[in-house]
């Protein structure tokens, strides 16, 4: 199936040189310490806080509309000690998501409205289902389906989900357009 153009205002997107495309109305707090690795796309009103420690991302990942990225913390006796996000490649974050995990690994779909825990670690090629909680701690292994809240275990994965994710990913960056001009 193929993806319907998704238009956006072109006034209102910054496009880098590595083809990152990156609302003006993002949030993104600590910018020195974001790193966003090629045709990444951060939608309006997402938030991604660079200022509490690195933030990194892969190629190809979508942070949709009002998703929050902020690094994982730790709570010791002297304070909070933040520590790196890192994200692989392909990777989708859906609208209004929350994503505070120590680690997320390339080819993960989140779904719209889900937590993710503190400390979580979201092995290569999961799906964490839509209106999902996953608590702290958690570790999502390679090719599973979590649902539910908290999250559970629903379904494994087929094999061919990295081929999945990075048609899916792909297709989203290409028909991520420019509203055309009259």
């Amino acid at each position: 199936m193929e993806l319907q153009d998704e238009y956006y205002d072109k006034s209102e997107y910054v496009e880098t040189t590595s083809g990152n495309k990156v609302s003006r109305q993002t949030v993104l707090c600590g910018s020195q310490n974001i790193v966003l690795n090629g045709k990444c796309i951060v939608q309006s009103d997402a938030i991604i806080r660079g200022d509490l420690a690195n933030v990194r991302t892969g190629r190809y990942c979508i942070i949709s509309k009002n998703a929050v990225i902020r690094p994982p913390f730790k709570k010791f006796s002297k304070g909070v000690a933040f520590f790196p996000l890192h994200m692989g490649d392909h990777v989708y974050v859906g609208e209004g998501s929350i994503v505070n995990a120590a680690g997320v690994g390339s080819y993960v779909y989140v779904g719209k409205n889900v937590v993710i825990g503190r400390r979580c670690i979201l092995k290569d090629c999961c799906m964490i289902a839509d209106n999902t909680i996953v608590p702290p701690e958690t570790v999502v292994p390679s090719f599973t389906h979590y649902s539910g809240s908290p999250a559970v275990w629903s379904e494994n994965l087929p094999d061919c989900t990295q081929d999945i994710m990075i048609d899916f990913t792909r297709n989203y960056y290409q028909h991520f357009v420019p509203k055309p001009v009259c």
